[in-house]
């Protein structure tokens, strides 16, 4: 009688081709994680407007004289967030929100030296793997990318704004994680070998696409936290007692409510969770369902993630996005998004087998 398995194929378990740029990888892994982190900082405590030049190498020299600080809160003092909302500021109060800021755009600066640096020894001692090499310079093309990204955010809310742009926002959240996808799986085949594209098992499809369904909701959240939704509706499970928000538009045309309403945005966020609530139960199931062993212990370790990150959406909601909670929240999502990554990848080399 024969009935069909997925076999737990040696390539999970197979030498990878080196171990040192691995580590590398997860340092710059572990780099990006906290430039998001540092990042959401930055935008909870109105932070990312204070510095309002960008100088990619002599900015990493903070003022180092009062003369120096007076210079950087008078240029603060140009733009419409001091004169809307922060008028009369105190030198002591500009300080805290130009250190955050400074010390997000001063790990990107750490960040492109631990990739530089190893990257070009990799490179100069033909360590890097011949198939790799172009994803690696891929990876480093998107961080100066993501760089300037960072620049054109900010450079929305200098002049007619009060802060910078969702849109704008959401692209440089967006990049930051594909950036982190690419290094994790860059970085699994670097520790266990090449993935097996000819021969990718079914459950592949649907796993890559509950790891693009996590990043649609943390591109979702970041439009709720730019608009500051939080603060029309913090009950749950409903909007003060209704399952709609009735000024889900706020005057707005549809298409624009989308993305501008803080009740629609609101909303969105809320049901995409519901959603990918879901999603991530149905596969999970399909995963031990398929009787892979790797998958099986997947599968319960996704949906916990899930579950915990469900949890504390609906506790930072009902709290009033507190700094603490908004950022253990966030973090989350990074945990959320590289375990759904760690799963899609091990989904590729699940090869489906017959035994008879």
């Amino acid at each position: 009688m024969s009935s069909a398995v997925l076999s737990i194929p040696k390539a999970y378990t197979e030498p990878g081709t080196d171990r040192a740029m691995f580590w590398w990888l997860v340092v710059i892994a572990a780099f990006v994680c906290a430039m998001i982190v540092v990042g959401g900082a930055t935008r909870l405590t109105d932070s990312g407007l204070s510095i309002t030049d960008w100088r990619p190498i002599t900015g990493a020299i903070p003022p180092l004289s009062q003369e120096g600080w007076e210079r950087e809160l008078e240029r603060y003092r140009q733009i419409p967030q001091y004169q809307e909302i922060n008028r009369g500021m105190s030198m002591t109060d500009f300080q805290f929100i130009y250190w955050w800021e400074w010390g997000h755009r001063q790990l990107g600066r750490t960040l492109g030296l631990v990739y530089f640096l190893p990257f070009t020894f990799f490179l100069w001692t033909g360590r890097a793997p011949k198939r790799l090499r172009p994803r690696l310079w891929v990876l480093f093309a998107l961080g100066g990318l993501q760089g300037a990204i960072g620049w054109w955010m900010v450079a929305s809310g200098l002049t007619e704004r009060v802060d910078v742009s969702q849109y704008r926002l959401a692209t440089h959240l967006v990049m930051a994680f594909v950036i982190l996808g690419l290094t994790l799986w860059t970085a699994l085949e670097l520790r266990h070998g090449q993935t097996r594209l000819a021969v990718r098992s079914p459950l592949f499809k649907w796993s890559a696409i509950f790891w693009g369904a996590v990043l649609f909701q943390i591109a979702l959240v970041f439009f709720f936290y730019v608009l500051y939704s939080w603060e029309i509706y913090t009950s749950w499970p409903g909007f003060n007692g209704q399952l709609w928000p009735q000024d889900y538009l706020s005057g707005l045309p549809l298409w624009q409510a989308v993305f501008e309403s803080r009740p629609a945005v609101q909303l969105h966020h809320r049901w995409a969770g519901y959603a990918l609530a879901a999603g991530g139960l149905a596969l999970a199931l399909l995963w031990r369902r398929n009787g892979d062993v790797i998958m099986g212990r997947f599968a319960l370790v996704v949906l916990a993630v899930l579950l915990a990150q469900i949890v504390l959406g609906i506790l930072t909601l009902v709290n009033a996005a507190p700094l603490s909670l908004s950022l253990a929240h966030q973090a989350g999502a990074i945990v959320l998004f590289l375990t759904a990554g760690a799963a899609a990848w091990a989904s590729a080399r699940a090869v489906e087998v017959r035994a008879g």
